[in-house]
């Protein structure tokens, strides 16, 4: 299977520790995606986000700078036992935080969809959250 990598950054006007807290805590994850989410804060802990559409497992873990993790995908065309890995770098600005967003060993024919989709499901309701 061919696969593309996405690579994305985005300034949020909050603290690392908190954009940090956005993803990994289960309730403010579920509440800036308006779904159903679970989600470990352990090593190797699971997760499942928009109600099962994305699951998987933490990898590497750095409260306010850093999450790894491996994410699947509910998608046509994408195999059951195949998960790209998500990195999050989390970095303190003059006004906030700056994510440098990477996914690795994403289907070619899903990439374009997927790099939408971040930008659509995660980080516009990202700033809409952390903005009330």
């Amino acid at each position: 299977m061919k696969t593309k990598n996405i690579k994305q950054t985005v300034t949020f006007a909050a603290k690392p520790e908190e954009v940090y807290e956005l993803l990994m805590n289960a309730k403010k994850h579920s509440d800036f995606t308006g779904s159903d989410v679970k989600m470990s804060k352990k090593l190797n802990g699971k997760f499942t986000a928009y109600d099962g559409y994305c699951h998987g497992h933490n990898i590497e873990l750095e409260p306010g700078r850093k999450i790894v993790q491996a994410w699947h995908f509910a998608e046509d065309g994408w195999p059951d036992d195949h998960f790209s890995i998500c990195t999050f770098n989390f970095a303190k600005t003059g006004l906030g935080t700056k994510l440098t967003f990477a996914q690795t060993g994403v289907p070619d024919h899903k990439a374009k969809a997927l790099s939408d989709g971040w930008k659509q499901y995660y980080w516009e309701p990202m700033k809409r959250f952390l903005n009330k």
